[in-house]
C-alpha cells in the first residue's frame, strides 16, 4: 500500500497555539480573588461591556422578540433532533443490581452531576448551535442547574448583550441563568459560582484557545467534556463521489478559522486535481470573513492524500483519528465496520459534516487534533456519573472477608486486614482462618 501527497499541509493545527497558559492563569487566579467586581472588569476591558450579566426574565423575553418566526421554527426543529438524539442515548445507560457470588450483591447506578456550564462562542459567528448542544444535552441528562455563558456584543448594554437567537435557543433548550459574559471570564464565573450561580461541576462548549486553556487549567477541580483545538475534518472518497460536493464539504468546513485543517484522502487521482482547482473558485466567491479563513486553512493547512486502495485511505483516517469524518464511497458498510478514529462519521453524500453541526441530532461538539483516537464528543452521557454499590449477607460476605484480609497482608496494609479480620471475627465466632500473608 502506497500514498502521495498531492497537497501537503505547511502547519499543522498545533503551530500558532502559542503560550496563552500565564495569561489565562492570572485570569483565572484574578477573578477567583476578586469575585464579580473582577469578572465586570474583564468584560468591559475585552467586550467593551458594561451591562447586566446575569440576563433578566424581560431581557430573555425582548431577546426572543428580535428572532424571525421562521428562524424559530428551524431552532425549534433543530432542537427536537438533538433532545430525542440525546434521550435515545440516555436509554442505553441503566442502572442495575447483579449478584455477584451468594449473598454479595453490586450495582450500578447513573446519576446526572448537580451544575453544568454550557459557553456557546459569539465572536466571529453567533452560534446558536452550540448552545442548542451543551444546554439540551445537560436538560435531558437532568442536571440540577444549567447555566448558559456566551459573549456580549460590544454597545450590547441595554439589549441582553449576547445575540438574541443565542438568548433564544438557550432558554428553549432549558438554560437556567443565561450569563452575558465571554472568554475566560465566563468559563471562571460557572466554575467559581460568580453572581449567583451555583459552582459548575462540568463545564461543557467550544471556544477559543482562551476559553479551551481556561477548561484545561481548571480541569480536575471541575470536569470538562474534552480538550478543544481547532475543528478539523477529513473527507474520504472513490471514484464514484461527486467532486463538487467533496469540494463545497471541504470549502465549508475550512471556513471555521485559518488554522482549521481539512484533508481529503482518495483512490482517484482525477477527483483529487478536480477537487483541487475546484476549492479556491469556491473559496474567492465566499464572504469575505469567511473567505480569509477559508483561504489561509486550505493554504497553510490542507492536504489531498492519494492513496492506492480503500484499505490504505481507511488507514490515513485512523492515523489523522478527525474530528468530522465523511465517506462518500461505495459500500458505505463496509466503511462503518472499518474505521474506528473519529468523532462523528458521516455515510454517503446525502450527508454533511454541516447538516451535524446544526440540526441533524447528533452532537457538534466533538474531539479535535487526534484526540478521537481515544474520546468520542459531548454527549448526555458526559454529564452522567456511574456510581457503584454493594450489599451483602454476612455469610455472602466470609469468602470476600479472607481473601481481602490476605491480599491486603500481603499488599502489607495491615489496617485493610483487619477490617476485614473484625467481621470474620464477630460473624463468625470460633471459627479460625489462615489470615496471613500469602508467601
Amino acid at each position: 500500500m502506497t500514498r502521495e501527497y498531492l497537497k501537503k499541509a505547511a502547519r499543522t493545527s498545533t503551530d500558532d497555539a502559542g503560550d496563552v497558559s500565564a495569561t489565562v492563569q492570572e485570569i483565572l487566579s484574578e477573578i477567583e480573588a476578586g469575585g464579580e467586581e473582577a469578572a465586570r472588569a474583564y468584560a468591559a476591558k475585552f467586550d467593551k461591556y458594561e451591562g447586566n450579566i446575569v440576563l433578566t426574565r424581560d431581557e430573555i423575553e425582548a431577546a426572543t422578540a428580535k428572532v424571525p418566526e421562521k428562524l424559530k421554527d428551524d431552532i425549534r426543529y433543530a432542537h427536537d433532533n438533538v433532545r430525542r438524539f440525546a434521550e435515545a442515548q440516555k436509554k442505553t445507560i441503566a442502572d442495575f443490581e447483579y449478584e455477584i457470588s451468594p449473598g454479595l450483591i453490586a450495582g450500578q447506578k447513573a446519576m446526572p452531576v448537580n451544575a453544568a456550564g454550557c459557553y456557546a462562542p459569539g465572536g466571529r459567528y453567533a452560534h446558536i448551535a452550540s448552545a442548542m448542544m451543551t444546554v439540551t444535552t445537560a436538560k435531558v441528562a437532568g442536571c440540577g442547574h444549567i447555566a448558559a455563558c456566551s459573549p456580549p456584543r460590544p454597545g450590547s448594554a441595554g439589549e441582553g448583550g449576547v445575540h438574541p437567537a443565542i438568548i433564544y435557543t438557550a432558554d428553549l433548550c432549558g438554560a437556567d441563568q443565561i450569563l452575558a459574559l465571554g472568554g475566560v471570564q465566563g468559563i471562571a464565573a460557572m466554575a467559581f459560582g460568580l453572581f449567583g450561580l451555583p459552582k459548575a461541576d462540568i463545564l461543557v462548549g467550544p471556544g477559543n484557545q482562551f476559553v479551551a486553556e481556561a477548561k484545561r487549567i481548571l480541569f480536575g477541580r471541575v470536569g470538562i467534556d474534552m480538550f478543544a483545538g481547532p475543528t478539523d475534518s477529513l473527507i474520504l472518497a472513490d471514484e464514484t463521489a461527486d467532486a463538487e460536493i467533496v469540494a463545497v464539504d471541504l470549502v465549508s468546513q475550512a471556513e471555521h478559522g485559518y488554522n482549521s485543517p481539512v484533508w481529503l484522502a482518495t483512490t482517484d487521482r482525477a477527483l483529487a486535481e478536480t477537487v483541487m482547482a475546484r476549492v479556491p473558485e469556491l473559496i474567492a466567491d465566499l464572504p469575505e470573513l469567511n473567505g480569509k479563513n477559508a483561504e489561509a486553512a486550505w493554504r497553510d493547512y490542507a492536504e489531498v492524500i492519494l492513496c492506492s486502495d480503500r484499505e490504505e485511505v481507511a488507514t490515513v483516517s485512523d492515523e489523522i483519528a478527525p474530528e468530522h469524518l465523511t465517506v462518500m464511497a461505495d459500500d458505505l458498510d463496509w466503511w462503518l465496520d472499518r474505521l474506528t478514529c473519529y468523532g462523528s462519521l458521516f455515510l454517503g453524500e446525502e450527508t454533511t459534516v454541516s447538516y451535524g453541526d446544526k440540526a441533524s441530532g447528533t452532537n457538534h461538539v466533538l474531539p479535535t487534533s487526534g484526540a478521537a483516537r481515544y474520546t468520542g464528543g459531548l454527549s448526555v452521557h458526559k454529564y452522567m456519573k456511574l456510581v457503584t454499590w454493594q450489599r451483602m449477607t454476612r455469610e455472602g460476605s466470609k469468602r470476600v472477608a479472607e481473601a481481602t484480609s490476605r491480599i491486603s497482608r500481603l499488599e502489607g496494609m495491615e489496617g485493610h486486614a483487619r477490617a476485614a479480620d473484625v467481621r470474620l471475627a464477630k460473624y463468625f465466632p470460633g471459627e479460625n482462618f489462615d489470615l496471613s500473608a500469602a508467601d
